[in-house]
């Protein structure tokens, strides 16, 4: 028995059922394309537009703050503005509905309309914006008004675009978030490479490879850091190192506190309050210009016991006041001390506080003299010699045998500054090469026999080789300071 031919009615819906899926299909295709949110948003209207047949219609995106970010429109004599498309009520009824909706003889951006279908565009109860058609197209049909059909494709299109829309933010964010990191980190790169030993810090020994992997493990922790060592041996580099790998957004602020005079020490490190004295005032301290960076206390031993109850009171409540003040100021700061001297014996003799001297001793890094890590001489020598030359516009000359044999077996009093004053030196006195005669007379390196049988202790040594640098350099106390890297009141503390 032959079948029934199916009415025209019933191939329309069929075919228009297919319709909604291939467009379904290709839109899903489209919108996971890489491409602008704005062009998502008119692909997405365009194959709406194909299936529904609408006489108007448009689709919003708002961004994280609420303002516009894609909009698209079809059916008005002018684009509409996505502004006035989130400000018209129909956005807020979306909101509060939390679903589709339909509407009757209304108007929306300046268009009047006899029905209008409208659906959010949202993921996960996020709402990223909204779409909406008006006024279905008769085109020679009796059917004036929209179908559940199109509701139904309507919402399955929305659903669809949420999505989409949510993941290519979550692309976008990750996109930019990895930008800004490759920002940093060029920026962190070339940070070290300004404010650093040369353009590099070297370390090729075993001893420093171990604590510049100490120093990038804690660096990102707020602990605080004991960087000991003697003097010229780069506790304030270590200290630079460990701010600029710890990402804290504020500076690193050094302090001296050997070369501050007491009376001045703790109205530097926690600031004043203006009219204390005659014609003084209100200045912010260390600390404060230091919050959320790094604070450096270099030679942290020198520090007066007075001084030393009211740090350990900032570092334990995390909090300063000023002289005559009595306001406390909260404070983030992360505390990095440096000193030369055996803290542990001054703890003993009553010279250091105990409790400060532990809350400074966060993470022990302890840096080895040059004399034993000479395998950084030779990459420390080249790095100075081509720094020095770069930055006075000369040629490198050429280091002969013997002067490298003279550099690598020297002591160093100094340590790396010392060794970096010498080649300094050393270049600016060559005539395009350094050989061991021009080293030993700033070294003042004595005969080798008499080396062997003159056995004296360290301090003796030490002196002697001051006084040798005093002779080379004519007796100015500036000139051997820098050869022997030390401040020159350090030299005439000792004596000279």
């Amino acid at each position: 028995m032959a079948q029934p031919a199916p009415s025209p009615t019933a191939n329309l819906a069929e075919k228009r059922r297919i319709l909604q899926l291939e467009t379904l299909y290709d839109l899903a295709l489209a919108l996971t394309a890489k491409a602008p949110e704005e062009e998502q948003i008119d692909e997405l209207l365009q194959r709406v537009c194909s299936v529904v047949d609408p006489g108007a219609a448009v689709a919003v995106t708002r961004d994280a703050f609420g303002g516009p970010r894609a909009a698209a429109s079809v059916g008005w004599a002018d684009p509409v503005d996505g502004a006035a498309l989130l400000a018209d009520p129909l956005w807020q009824k979306l909101v509060t509905r939390g679903a589709s909706l339909a509407l009757r003889d209304g108007e929306l951006a300046g268009r009047g309309f006899r029905q209008l279908l409208a659906t959010p565009l949202a993921y996960r109860g996020v709402f990223l914006g909204y779409l909406a058609v008006l006024d279905k197209e008769t085109r020679g049909s009796s059917e004036r008004t929209f179908s559940e059909d199109d509701s139904r494709f309507l919402d399955s299109v929305a659903a669809l675009a949420g999505v989409a829309l949510d993941s290519a933010r979550q692309v976008e964010s990750l996109s930019r978030q990895r930008e800004r990191l490759e920002e940093e980190n060029k920026a962190l790169r070339d940070r070290l490479g300004e404010d650093l030993i040369g353009k590099r810090f070297i370390a090729q020994s075993p001893q420093m490879q171990q604590i510049l992997s100490l120093v990038e493990r804690v660096a990102p922790r707020g602990v605080n850091i004991l960087v000991r060592g003697e003097s010229g041996t780069g506790k304030e580099l270590i200290a630079r190192l460990a701010h600029l790998l710890s990402g804290r957004r504020g500076t690193m602020v050094a302090v001296n506190c050997a070369a501050i005079p007491l009376a001045l020490l703790e109205s530097e490190l926690f600031g004043i309050e203006g009219g204390v004295a005659t014609g003084v005032r209100a200045r912010a301290g260390k600390f404060e210009l230091a919050d959320t960076g790094t604070l450096f206390l270099d030679e942290i031993g020198d520090m007066e016991p007075s001084v030393q109850a009211k740090l350990l009171r900032a570092l334990q409540e995390r909090e300063v006041v000023r002289v005559g003040g009595a306001r406390p100021i909260p404070v983030d700061v992360r505390v990095i001390a440096a000193t030369h001297q055996e803290l542990e014996e001054l703890v003993e003799r009553g010279r250091f506080r105990e409790d400060l001297f532990y809350r400074l001793k966060g993470v022990d890094v302890l840096l080895p003299p040059l004399k034993d890590r000479r395998d950084d001489i030779p990459f420390l020598v080249r790095n100075f010699a081509e720094d020095f030359c770069r930055r006075e516009g000369i040629e490198v000359p050429v280091f002969r045998t013997d002067a490298t044999a003279l550099l690598l077996t020297a002591d160093y009093p100094g340590n790396v500054r010392e060794l970096r004053n010498l080649i300094e030196g050393a270049i600016s006195l060559s005539e395009g090469e350094v050989d061991a005669e021009l080293l030993r007379g700033l070294l003042g390196k004595p005969d080798v026999k008499a080396e062997r049988t003159d056995m004296v202790d360290l301090a003796t040594v030490e002196r002697r080789h001051i006084v040798r640098i005093l002779e080379a350099t004519a007796g100015n106390k500036s000139a051997a300071a820098r050869i022997l890297g030390l401040d020159r009141r350090t030299l005439l503390r000792k004596g000279f």
